[in-house]
């Protein structure tokens, strides 16, 4: 199951951003190029485990688009794009990610109270920019349907969970262990 996610993300080559150690993957990072058929097996096993009974697919800027879309095309259901601008929209909501190497303030529009939203993105890492996001939508009022990120590292995870009470499914979970990436789950 999820073998061509798993041996794309294996083959990734690791970086240091200041005291970060990273993979470049093509599902983090569009590095090397995503295969079509990488996206498809994606979006087929999100369908088959999160609960997509919502009214709006949302996902942070930048490599959560690509899993929106894909579903969206899938399910049919509308995508919305959390940005890293203001377009200073009324009812703009900004809000703070911070992650284990950057720091930017992030906007949600067009997400109201109400709306059944499942919040997808590339990788859960320090938690950093679900958490925030997660905060801003129950201070909104949009009701959080799922949550899924297609990998896991690191502790975000557990934090989103055991701080906020809010599930949140992964895919796979991929570890740099020495000068490798390892993949799990």
């Amino acid at each position: 199951m999820l073998e061509k996610l798993r041996r794309s993300v294996k083959a990734s080559p690791i970086v240091t951003m200041g005291e970060y150690r990273y993979f470049v993957a093509p599902i983090t990072d569009g590095i090397p190029c995503m295969d079509p058929d990488v996206l498809k097996e994606i979006t087929t096993h999100i369908a088959e485990v999160a609960d997509l009974d919502c009214d709006i697919i949302a996902a942070p800027e930048a490599m959560g688009i690509p899993v929106a879309v894909a579903l969206s095309l899938r399910t049919g259901i509308p995508y919305n794009v959390i940005r890293k601008r203001s377009y200073d929209l009324p009812g703009e909501v900004s809000v703070c990610q911070v992650t284990g190497y950057s720091k930017c303030d992030m906007f949600i529009n067009g997400l109201e109270a109400g709306d059944r939203v499942v919040l997808v993105d590339d990788i859960i890492s320090t938690g950093g920019t679900l958490f925030a996001v997660i905060q801003a939508l129950q201070m909104m009022g949009v009701e959080l349907v799922d949550a899924v990120a297609v990998l896991e590292r690191g502790p975000g995870k557990a934090r989103i969970e055991n701080e906020l009470g809010v599930r949140v499914r992964t895919l796979l979970r991929a570890d740099i262990v020495g000068d490798r990436v390892v993949v799990s789950q």
